[in-house]
């Protein structure tokens, strides 16, 4: 933008000037909301900033309530929707009054919103931080839904369960650094709007991934605003915890053609999405697509990054269906404008950036394609590992492959990869190993949603069970699958609750669970499990060979061995079931067999993590550290 312009309200030293982007509109009003009922006040269409419309008003301060109306044609065919009954959010909105609520009113022409659609509130900004991130590539991630993380705490006060300043308490603190977390990854913060398919099914959205807006913060999460997150974020890097948002620039919660008007699609519905020949494209299966690469949602993407690590002082973010943000109408481009913008940034350039490298659209898988330094989640690693431990054959040289970095994907000297197994879509690491077939029918939608190929197993007994033999199998498992991540090669990440047998009853799809299906059960905890994962997080905290990020290759930084000391041959990557991986201050031994294995105690001073001192169990995995004393 030129000179001092600002996209949204800007306070001034005599009230407050606005301004919104609307091309195509014939009229703004800019409305405030006053005791003795709304205001309206004309809008001037902007001389200098084509297709921008401006307005001052004197005496409007901290805290003034406000939205816009836009006049014009109505033609949805064309991918216009102008329509002044309709209250619009600023875009560039910081703060809302009241979370977003669907109402199929909201989509109806010429019916008020009046009412069911919330105010932006101005608000003056805080101080600017100066932070560099505390997070480095190589750490452990741990994804959190803020609400289902703390709903059930029975030591966070009940009035701060479910919100953001929750994370701050000493007991959600002493958790993750008992599993010395290096980052907590929150799913979206930012105010979201329900489906319009789940209030009659009693259902509501919980995951957070259907935003309005991309500043303003959930109500309900963070009722504190921008402080409640800036202090948050303030005491988990007091802690040595850094934050990492989870964002959504691929799409908003005003749907397709029968979703609502609420903010976007009512201002400028053609310039902030993707169409072809005037129907809206839906890469990201949620009825429509941001224009990423339009100039002007690239400024309120930058602003928006910008915003919460100047605010908040955040280490970075995840990205939701990254590959959009780097598509163009020729397709998704590494070296998109938006992409490219983001890594020259001076402010964002030196965040934590992490794409999930895909989305539904044509050419929508590009792991492996993201541009340095974005990091990118992995769901080869995930399915090569969930793989390897329900017993497929030939799958020893791909762990290898990706306990070394993942070297097929990412060839350079240093890996890009975040590891994962679980995430919040899909099963829980428990929920892998107890069921084979998916169980939504709390969704609504007759077990068709959510994935059908979940390479899973159940030990015998479909869910829950009361058999201690199949609950000792898959604590067994599960804590093997950890093993094996906290031992790769780049990042890792391990979803809350994982680490102590989360259970979703099978759910793998609980983006409308707000109830105990998606809720974190503390009273539940597996504490046997519990500490086999925090003695294998320690020692990959304390040991930096398994933090490193640079590509094992073989040469003089890794041996792969049998479980007698002796050296892989060609053929046991295609039939065996053991593998020793021996670097200098750390070896892993993985036992994927059904049976016990005997690996050979390696020379010198070391020390078995487990106690088993090579006397492997089955399905199991164990770390020798060097032995200081």
């Amino acid at each position: 933008m030129q000179d001092d312009f600002r996209p949204g309200a800007t306070l001034t030293p005599t009230g407050a000037r606005f301004a919104v982007y609307a091309p195509a509109a014939d009229q703004l009003w800019l409305c405030i909301d006053d005791p003795a009922g709304e205001q309206r006040l004309a809008m001037d269409r902007s001389t200098v900033h084509q297709g921008w419309w401006e307005h001052a008003v004197d005496g409007a301060g901290d805290g003034t309530r406000y939205a816009y109306r836009a006049e014009g044609t109505y033609a949805p065919d064309q991918g216009l929707w102008f329509d002044p009954s309709k209250l619009l959010v600023d875009p560039w909105a910081v703060e809302i009054s009241a979370p977003y609520a669907y109402d199929p009113t909201l989509g109806e022409f010429g019916v008020d919103s009046a009412g069911r659609t919330p105010w932006t509130v101005l608000r003056a900004p805080l101080p600017d931080l100066e932070t560099d991130p505390i997070f480095q590539h190589g750490g452990l991630i741990y994804e959190v839904n803020v609400r289902g993380f703390t709903a059930q705490h029975p030591d966070i006060p009940e009035d701060l369960r479910g919100t953001i300043a929750a994370l701050a308490h000493p007991a959600i603190i002493a958790h993750m650094k008992s599993l010395h977390i290096d980052a907590i990854e929150l799913m979206p913060v930012t105010a979201w709007i329900d489906e319009r398919h789940l209030s009659p099914l009693g259902l509501r959205n919980f995951w957070g991934y259907n935003p309005v807006t991309f500043m303003a913060l959930d109500p309900r999460l963070c009722p504190g605003g921008v402080a409640e997150l800036r202090e948050t974020v303030a005491a988990l890097r007091a802690a040595g915890i850094g934050v990492l948002l989870d964002l959504v620039f691929n799409h908003t919660g005003e749907s397709d053609t029968g979703g609502p008007t609420v903010s976007f699609c009512g201002l400028a519905n053609q310039e902030y999405y993707r169409h072809i020949d005037g129907v809206m494209v839906n890469d990201s299966g949620c009825g429509n697509t941001i224009a990423c690469d339009h100039p002007v949602m690239r400024d309120m993407i930058l602003d928006s990054l910008r915003h919460f690590l100047r605010q908040t002082g955040v280490d970075g973010f995840r990205f939701d269906l990254g590959p959009i943000l780097g598509r163009t109408a020729a397709g998704y481009d590494p070296q998109a404008e938006t992409l490219r913008a983001m890594i020259d940034d001076p402010v964002i350039g030196k965040s934590v950036l992490i794409a999930e490298p895909w989305d539904i659209g044509p050419g929508g898988y590009q792991v492996g394609n993201f541009p340095a330094p974005f990091l990118e989640w992995s769901d080869r690693y995930r399915d090569d590992l969930r793989a390897f431990w329900q017993g497929q054959p030939h799958r020893m040289g791909v762990l290898a492959t990706r306990l070394a970095g993942s070297s097929d994907t990412y060839p350079d000297d240093e890996t890009r990869v975040v590891n994962f197994i679980a995430a919040h879509d899909g099963y829980t690491l428990w929920d892998t190993t107890a069921y084979v077939h998916k169980h939504n029918e709390a969704n609504g939608e007759h077990n068709r949603d959510g994935h059908n190929d979940n390479i899973s197993w159940n030990n015998g007994v479909e869910g829950a069970t009361d058999d201690p033999a199949i609950t000792a199998a898959r604590r067994r498992d599960v804590a093997a699958m950890i093993g094996t991540l906290l031992a790769s090669r780049g990042s890792v990440m391990l979803t809350a609750g994982d680490e102590f047998g989360r259970t979703q009853q099978g759910n793998n799809n609980a983006y409308c669970q707000d109830s105990e299906i998606g809720w974190v059960d503390w009273g539940n905890v597996d504490a046997e499990l519990l500490s086999i994962v925090q003695s294998y997080a320690q020692a990959r905290a304390h040991t930096p060979e398994l933090r490193q990020v640079s590509l094992l290759t073989g040469q003089g930084d890794v041996e792969w061995l049998r479980p007698d000391g002796t050296a892989k041959q060609p053929d046991d990557w295609h039939h065996a079931q053991a593998l020793r991986k021996a670097m200098r201050d750390v070896i892993i031994d993985i036992n994927g067999a059904d049976g016990p294995t005997t690996f050979t105690a390696p020379e010198g001073n070391w020390r078995s993590l487990r106690g088993w001192n090579g006397a492997m169990p089955a399905r199991s995995v164990d770390y020798w550290l060097k032995d200081e004393t």
